[in-house]
């Protein structure tokens, strides 16, 4: 079996001017900088705060991000088109709603009230739901002013649906 030299790395060797190769010395300089400025592991933990997708918590600049909401459930999910009132009240449950959290129904955000970061509610009118069939419900909540430095914000919930008959 053949056996290969190593070659020291670049950083730790210099070429003299007949072309051979020795290993130089660090000087004071480089030895004193290298303590005192850890820039490895700083700059480790800065790319690792500003790259956690999603991570909010963990990351210090996403003060004011805003959680995606979380729509469990619809209340009615399920009416006659028949006996539709001129306008009912459709009640979202689930978790984290904040303030700004509107509630969209087939596609139309409505007005909302947000009751609880776990209920929120909407008036529906029957101009709304034209013929019978399947309404989609969803929660949207408006990404906060942190999405430039890598912080998710908002979001759309999953989507339940009304069922008129």
């Amino acid at each position: 079996m053949k056996s290969v030299p190593m070659m020291a790395s670049p950083a730790a060797t210099t070429t003299s001017l007949n072309g051979r190769v020795s290993p130089s010395t660090p000087n004071r300089y480089d030895r004193e900088v290298k303590s005192r400025f850890p820039i490895g592991r700083l700059s480790s933990l800065l790319i690792a705060l500003l790259l956690l997708p999603g991570c909010n918590a963990l990351n210090p600049l996403c003060g004011s991000a805003r959680p995606a909401p979380v729509l469990n459930s619809i209340s009615p999910t399920t009416m006659i088109f028949s006996q539709l009132p001129p306008s009912f009240v459709l009640t979202g449950t689930g978790s984290q709603f904040v303030a700004s959290s509107v509630m969209v129904f087939n596609g139309v955000v409505v007005a909302t009230a947000v009751n609880s970061s776990s209920q929120i509610t909407a008036t529906i009118t029957s101009a709304m739901i034209p013929a019978a069939g399947a309404f989609n419900v969803a929660v949207q909540t408006p990404g906060g002013n942190t999405t430039d430095v890598g912080c998710s914000s908002g979001g759309t919930s999953s989507t339940r649906v009304l069922t008129v008959n």
